[in-house]
């Protein structure tokens, strides 16, 4: 192994491997550290892939990528106990070229990317854990792993060791994360036979269906579940903020349990095998909790600099940009043999004018407006399927009746301007 490298990256998730990718490709030399036996061992997420951002690192990635189906289909489940009020947007525009988006299996897709890295020139390591950034006057030049004569040099190491980033914060880029920042997210594969998807979620051959869920699939907690087809396998979460689940006393997978167990989602995966089980920390702190991201000599990629968006679900997009952005930012520096924090800081600037900054921005503070108050999911949701079931139960009283009774059901007036103006509230923090 070389003395020195040009880049260091840590963590071979979808923000580390577009990193090495990118420089690999430029002809930088990259070492890329893993501690999983193989990249996407230790990876965990819902299992979306959008394409644009990936295809801006590999053009026409889908023609030979492990991708599980193209999503024609998202829908938004308000669940109740019982009931459930149902969003949807079905394209078939997206059935085909260039599509929009896809469901992957990590295991299998983070392999593959990271083979397209080493196939560039970036050499893998894994197995491998980084145990401290080896900082010299100031500069991280380095990094000391677990191996023997572990200690590696570089000009420049990427932090891409997910949510609970260690090297980040020993370098003090931030303090530890409250509960209220950080959700937990359990996750289960289930073996179901392909026909039998396509006929359960109503798609054709080969077509991919999401269901994001609300309300009652984490009894009220912020936080959502989701259900997403695989080509034989359907993968099923549910993810709350920490501090929702220790306040209500309720365990990761008990919460899991009951998701599969609800009236609304049990017919789906009736008969599914369960094959593999995950639990992931994802960063959900939003804009304000995003940490410092560039210092002399290192530069902070993907969940390690809590680039997720809550409201719409994304992350791996978010990743593999910020990979992307960090090493161009890599190679602008490399040329001019500057690797200060004054130099590295153009992937902040660029970071937050790109969309991933715009969008964490847009919804700074929604995740702790919906924590703070928690009627909108223990009370709000409830209600709407309360009045759609009221409305539309036909029992001989007039529309008229049913919307007076909807009416009164709702409260009294004070109860009807505190609904209202929750309603502005939370159209101010999503507008």
């Amino acid at each position: 192994m070389p003395e020195k490298f040009d880049a260091i990256v840590v963590g071979a998730g979808p923000a580390g491997i577009a990193c090495a990718y990118e420089l690999a490709k430029a002809g930088v030399s990259v070492l890329l550290l893993e501690r999983g036996e193989y990249p996407g061992s230790k990876n965990v997420m819902g299992g979306v892939l959008y394409r644009k951002m990936m295809e801006e690192v590999i053009p026409d990635f889908h023609k030979e990528a492990p991708l599980e189906r193209p999503i024609v289909e998202q829908r938004f489940m308000m669940m109740d106990k019982s009931s459930a009020v149902t969003f949807s947007y079905k394209g078939l525009e997206w059935a085909q070229e260039p599509f929009n988006n896809f469901t992957v299996l990590r295991a299998k897709f983070d392999q593959w990317f990271a083979g397209k890295a080493v196939e560039k020139g970036a050499l893998l390591v894994n197995e491998t854990v980084v145990l401290e950034c080896i900082v010299e006057n100031g500069k991280v030049v380095g990094v000391r792993t677990d191996r023997p004569d572990g200690e590696l040099r570089a000009d420049v190491v990427v932090l891409a060791d997910g949510v609970n980033s260690l090297l980040a914060k020993s370098l003090g880029f931030h303090k530890e994360f409250r509960p209220d920042e950080v959700a937990l997210a359990t996750m289960e594969i289930l073996k179901l036979d392909k026909k039998l998807i396509e006929d359960r979620f109503n798609l054709e051959e080969g077509q991919g269906c999401t269901i994001e869920l609300f309300g009652d699939a984490t009894k009220g907690i912020l936080g959502t579940g989701f259900l997403y087809t695989n080509k034989d396998t359907l993968s099923i979460g549910v993810g709350s903020l920490l501090s929702g689940l220790i306040k209500h006393k309720i365990k990761p997978y008990e919460l899991m349990e009951y998701v599969k167990k609800h009236p609304m989602i049990r017919p789906y995966i009736q008969g599914a095998e369960p094959q593999e089980y995950l639990a992931h920390l994802i960063p959900e702190g939003g804009y304000r909790s995003i940490p410092k991201v560039a210092g002399a000599g290192v530069l902070v990629v993907g969940d390690a600099a809590q680039l997720v968006n809550a409201i719409h679900r994304e992350g791996s997009n978010m990743a593999m940009t910020s990979g992307r952005i960090a090493a161009e930012t890599i190679l602008a520096a490399k040329e001019r043999e500057d690797f200060s924090e004054e130099s590295l800081d153009l992937y902040r600037q660029r970071l937050m004018s790109s969309f991933v900054g715009q969008d964490m921005k847009k919804y700074k503070d929604s995740t702790h407006h919906f924590d703070k108050f928690p009627q909108y999911f223990e009370q709000y949701i409830p209600m709407m399927n309360k009045a759609m079931s009221q409305m539309l139960t036909v029992d001989g009283s007039s529309k008229w009746e049913k919307q007076k009774k909807i009416w009164r059901d709702i409260g009294t007036a004070k109860q009807k301007f505190k609904i209202a103006r929750d309603i502005y509230r939370a159209w101010k923090v999503m507008k």
